[in-house]
């Protein structure tokens, strides 16, 4: 122990002696508890055992300590510290989003007769539940034993404060019955329905528990254990939540749908750790709930009004479904043989086709000088279009991958087996989506520049000037250069619109799912009367696996096109740059300038469009990564281990990183005997 620890911590305990049952003379004593500024919070657990020492040579230390306690307990309303406090209100996630904000900014007075606000002036400092979360078990057991609780007479402050479990115990009860029977939860969770809902019984088992834990305080016996079915009830309700989340990729999730599920289970947890506390055969000396209850109650007064937790705990589910249907989609962008690989060729190559379509639409736009805003939806709803026709088509645009595929690469790391063959597994799938994303940029790019060529000549021809002017094709050329142009920080914030337009995929497949989109249209009168039974089903179904592919696609057009727009009106150096666009701007650019490009502008062209793509893809594969992680509470730490493994194997088979291994001959079947395959 430090050399001020003993002599500080000795002198807030005369202090206690001095003025018994002040709260300020409590938290001096917490004060000297908490580590330094400078001191690891392992700090703490070296100031509590100084504090056990003192403690137990100290009789006049201990009985101030023991009394302080008890008069805290007994002079205020506990129910609120146990009931509310790390449980999230009944207010919804955008009413406790406004209260947050509304008391950051105007806090609420203090009350000394809640506990709830005695125990947040005692741990003030936002970083105590740091340090109270290093505390090991043994340490409290330890110091609960030095208070020698055995020689304080029997206070009616026990009695009160057990009355005050019993109550919040009630309070919790209501609440998980409550939240159990919501209708969201209930869609979700169709048995609980059809089935004895075990939130149904919880009260009443509840009520019967606390009417004979009541008598027995009353007639000064002790209390039976009868919290034992209460328990089991609280298990089959924890299945059901269970069965909620798991279902919840079948009939999709919504922030309302986590918020509810995330304050049944905490309220399940409170009422647990309350049932123990209130155990005939409970003894803090041994058990851990009460230290853990401490923790928690410190957490939430130190965290109360952080917007960050909030969104975190809310959002975790929900970016989990998100990142799950964009994962879903990823599947069909990984090539697992040759087959798929040629295939993934030819349709990025369609791609690329339209593309320089796109393009030539686009710089047909340009040169109308439309005003600005108008201009800039015309630039989204040509992108917008095209991409969709592209999804349409079945044709592929390769910078869509990664925000697709970083879900399947996190769902690899999640998985349950050896964490060797969890690496061998992810570095195969790595493997497998960089040689998907070499062949579909090479089928997009080797497409579009000579179809945008194509189109240049034949414009040429047929109206006897280039698409673009001189000027025109300079700037072209000079928005690729990666040296003297924003071309590499606009392609970033062009990974950034392909991240988000991957999770706005998986967002709108979930809310298909969520809002039942594909049964409503299949059986909407008006469309069956219009188009048939049969085709309105076929409709539902169409949107049922392709909402999001063309929602996200939409989206991302949009993004694109009212960027530059966006810089223009804020004064601001923004735009995008995409690899398929920015190579048929270079096809367009050396045409127009009749191939008078000096080489050493076309290979520093050619450089800033693979550049481009480089940034492209790995700005939005490194978000879609971090959030599938998040979401799946995994750590980024995870994939160290796998760069020299994708070494080792780039220098012995650095071929199998672009092209797919031929398939081995299957073995030849034998053939059965004659009587097994009669009959």
């Amino acid at each position: 122990m430090t050399e001020h620890t003993v002599p500080d911590l000795e002198s807030s305990l005369r202090q206690l002696c001095e003025t018994p049952g002040q709260t300020d003379a409590l938290a001096e004593l917490i004060a000297a508890l908490r580590p330094g500024d400078r001191q690891p919070a392992q700090q703490a657990t070296v100031n509590l055992q100084a504090l056990s020492f003192l403690l137990e040579h100290h009789a006049e230390f201990r009985e101030a300590l023991r009394q302080a306690l008890c008069t805290l307990l007994a002079e205020s309303r506990q129910i609120p510290l146990y009931t509310d406090a790390g449980i999230l209100a009944n207010d919804g996630f955008g009413t406790t989003l406004l209260h947050r904000l509304g008391e950051r900014a105007l806090p609420m007075p203090y009350n000394p007769d809640s506990l709830r606000d005695r125990f947040g002036l005692l741990f003030s400092d936002k970083q105590d539940y740091l340090w109270l979360e290093t505390v090991p078990d043994a340490t409290w057991h330890a110091l609960w034993r030095a208070m020698a609780w055995q020689e304080a007479p029997r206070q009616d402050s026990e009695r009160q404060t057990r009355l005050q479990l019993l109550e919040s115990v009630q309070v919790l009860s209501a609440r998980i019955t409550a939240i159990g029977l919501e209708p969201e939860l209930v869609r979700v969770c169709p048995e609980v329905e059809r089935f004895a809902s075990p939130f149904m019984h919880l009260n009443a088992e509840v009520q019967r528990y606390v009417d004979g834990y009541r008598q027995a305080l009353t007639d000064g016996v002790e209390p039976p254990e009868d919290e034992k079915q209460v328990l089991v009830l609280l298990d089959q309700c924890e299945a059901i939540l269970g069965k909620v989340r798991k279902n919840a990729a079948r009939y999709g999730i919504s922030v309302n749908l986590t918020y509810h599920g995330l304050r049944l289970a905490q309220s399940i947890a409170r009422l647990r750790a309350l049932l123990e506390l209130l155990s005939p055969g409970h003894n803090p000396a041994e058990r851990p709930q009460l230290f853990q209850l401490l923790v928690d109650f410190a957490r939430a007064e130190n965290r109360k009004y952080s917007l960050r937790d909030l969104f975190k705990s809310n959002t975790e589910l929900l970016a989990l479904q998100v990142t799950e249907h964009a994962g879903r989609q990823g599947e069909h962008y990984i090539a697992e043989d040759r087959k798929e690989w040629s295939q993934m060729g030819k349709a990025a190559m369609g791609a690329g086709l339209l593309v320089g379509f796109m393009a030539l639409i686009k710089l047909m736009l340009a040169r109308g000088h439309l005003p600005l805003l108008w201009e800039g939806i015309a630039f989204g709803l040509n992108y917008a279009i095209g991409f969709i026709i592209v999804q349409i088509l079945h044709f592929t645009i390769a910078t869509k991958q990664p925000a697709m595929t970083a879900a399947r690469l996190a769902a690899v790391l999640q998985a349950q087996y050896g964490r060797k063959k969890q690496l061998e597994e992810l570095s195969e799938l790595i493997v497998k989506v960089v040689r998907t994303q070499f062949v579909a940029i090479m089928g997009n790019v080797l497409l579009a520049i000579p179809t945008a060529a194509l189109i240049a000549l034949a414009w040429n021809a047929l109206f006897g000037a280039p698409v673009v002017d001189a000027a025109k094709a300079q700037k072209l050329l000079h928005e690729i250069d990666p040296v003297h142009s924003l071309a590499l920080p606009h392609a970033a914030i062009a990974g950034v619109f392909l991240f988000l337009s991957g999770l706005i995929a998986g967002y709108y497949d979930n809310k298909a799912i969520y809002r039942r989109i594909p049964e409503r249209i299949a059986n909407h009168r008006l469309l069956k009367r219009m188009l048939g039974e049969n085709r309105a089903w076929r409709l539902g179904n169409y949107i049922e696996h392709n909402l999001g592919a063309l929602a996200g696609n939409f989206y991302f057009g949009m993004f694109l096109g009212l960027t530059g727009t966006v810089g223009t009106i804020l004064g601001l150096p923004l735009d995008i740059r995409h690899i398929t666009f920015s190579s048929a701007n270079l096809a367009f650019a050396s045409v127009s300038l009749d191939f008078q490009v000096p080489l050493s502008a076309v290979l520093l062209g050619c450089a800033g469009v693979a550049l481009i793509g480089l940034v492209n893809l790995g700005v939005s594969f490194f978000l879609a990564l971090w959030v599938a992680l998040r979401s799946r509470k995994l750590s980024g730490s995870l994939l160290l281990p796998l760069i020299p493994m994708l070494a080792k194997r780039f220098l012995r088979r650095p071929l199998s990183f672009f092209v797919p291994p031929p398939l081995l001959p299957a073995p030849a079947a034998e053939t059965p005997p004659l009587d097994e395959t009669r009959g």
